[in-house]
């Protein structure tokens, strides 16, 4: 049974929900302006930052750039012509969601600098806490917290001994002077090669501290041209139709290679291998540089210029491991004491806490700290059982590895809605997944994902503390397809 079962449901009238939004990043504001697209007017979203954007406005640190192209990373229902670059700078797409925030009137049901630390279920409603303090009571949440945003720092002696500047990537002190100074770097991932890249020429040395090599798949980040900016504003649909063709291609080619599809993950590994070959003629160093797993295994870095940058006179890759920091710099375990003015930790976030730390107390005292003690599960990255009208945007096993998050976040909260919708019709008033269901779901998710690259043999921010790694092992048009209409069979409906 789909949640459209009922001919007539459209007719009903339809109850008004109180609704809380967690988070005033990409999915919190896509989710405002649904609710009110859909005529719910009583709901908050609350911000435990003073600022909307998430990620966006977490992380500012210099070089900072989608990995997914502009036209692909945007609403559906927002276009944007003025994308000055095929792959967008940090700062216009923190722009572009303030900007639509503002043209949707989302700003003005923002509670900033309110973190939920605590939502118990207590006499059919959700008791919303920040602190000692119970400040809204509501009927639905939706949990649009996102999945990067707490960092991880290093358990690396002496850290605290350090005489310079010292702060992780996604706390970016621009207070502190970068020019003609010496510079390290704490990570390999897509932050440090960003950062490495915008800074070599800027600094007098840039030391990289790698612990592991990185696939590196070029792509040249043009500007657009006035020409084709024009074409975008002038032309009806130009703009969705590269989207959805942009969306067809990255689906059939990377979309595939990551589940499965050997020939499409050997064209992407040839390309990353011609990439270095041909941009990497030190043979000592060409073999530091060379990864010792396939490709995409760890989230793949896009970029046409880190290898122009780690060879420059003034950086250097070092790969030995670090002994300890000390006040001057990082030892290493050959004994060698780089010394340096800054130290930058791109060492990446924790990718498995979602709404955590926010306590959540479900029907019969369902505690979601006991429920996610040894791993995350949910029904379909959205419902969790015993925990009634709380629903989550990019929850586990979201496809946060294979497509567009705006995307992903776009289909998840449509089918959100319908369950809502049932809610507002009348036709349950508590709505969470069944166990049986939930753990069926994710039996098939753990079996499929046999055949993906990320159980390939590294070590990534994608597995959870088991080694599993939190990702869907299924085409595109299968999490659409999933995402369409929500099967009640699948739930609890309680009234």
């Amino acid at each position: 049974m789909n949640a459209q079962a009922d001919p007539g449901a459209a007719n009903k009238i339809k109850r008004s929900p109180r609704v809380a939004v967690i988070g005033a990043g990409m999915s919190g504001i896509l989710t405002a302006i649904k609710l009110k697209e859909a005529g719910i007017a009583d709901f908050t979203v609350y911000e435990k930052a003073g600022a909307l954007g998430g990620t966006w406005r977490d992380n500012t640190y210099p070089g900072l750039c989608c990995d997914v192209p502009s036209h692909m990373y945007r609403y559906s229902f927002e276009p944007n012509a003025e994308w000055s670059h095929r792959f967008s700078p940090g700062a216009e797409i923190r722009a572009y969601f303030d900007g639509v925030a503002k043209k949707y009137d989302v700003e003005r049901r923002l509670r900033f600098n309110t973190e939920i630390t605590r939502a118990r279920r207590r006499d059919g409603n959700w008791h919303l806490e920040c602190g000692d303090e119970t400040i809204d009571v509501v009927d639905i949440i939706i949990s649009a917290a996102g999945v990067l945003h707490h960092p991880v720092y290093p358990d690396i002696e002496g850290l605290d001994d350090f005489a310079g500047e010292v702060f992780h990537s996604a706390r970016w002190d621009h207070d502190v002077p970068l020019e003609n100074r010496r510079i390290g770097i704490i990570g390999t991932g897509s932050t440090a090669v960003q950062i490495t890249a915008d800074l070599v020429d800027k600094v007098s040395h840039l030391s990289l501290f790698q612990r592991t090599a990185q696939w590196i798949f070029p792509q040249e980040n043009p500007a657009f041209s006035e020409q084709e900016k024009d074409v975008f504003r002038n032309v009806p649909g130009a703009m969705d139709d590269l989207l959805a063709s942009m969306t067809r291609l990255f689906a059939d080619t990377f979309g595939e290679a990551v589940i499965g599809d050997e020939e499409q993950m050997a064209r992407i590994e040839e390309t990353c291998r011609a990439n270095l070959d041909d941009n990497v003629h030190d043979a000592e160093l060409k073999a530091r540089l060379t990864p010792d797993y396939k490709a995409a295994c760890k989230r793949l870095i896009v970029s046409d210029s880190f290898y122009e940058a780690i060879q420059k006179p003034n950086a250097e890759l070092i790969t030995d491991p670090i002994a300890r920091v000390e006040a001057g710099g990082v030892r290493t375990t050959d004994g060698r004491l780089h010394e340096m003015d800054v130290l930058v930790l791109a060492t990446g976030f924790d990718g498995h806490s979602f709404m955590r730390p926010m306590d959540l107390t479900g029907n019969d005292g369902r505690e979601l700290q006991d429920e996610w003690a040894e791993a995350t599960p949910a029904h379909r990255s959205v419902s969790l059982p015993g925990f009634p009208n709380f629903f989550m945007l990019v929850g586990p096993n979201s496809p946060i590895g294979n497509f567009s998050l705006i995307d992903i976040s776009e289909k998840q909260l449509a089918y959100i809605m319908q369950l809502i919708d049932l809610w507002r019709r009348g036709g349950a008033d508590e709505i969470s997944a069944k166990q049986d269901a939930m753990e069926a779901f994710n039996g098939t998710l753990k079996a499929a994902m046999k055949g993906t690259v990320w159980v390939t043999g590294c070590q990534s921010w994608y597995l959870d503390k088991n080694g599993n790694p939190a990702m869907w092992p299924f085409s595109y048009d299968k999490f659409c397809n999933d995402m369409s209409t929500p099967n009640l069979d699948e739930y609890d409906l309680v009234s």
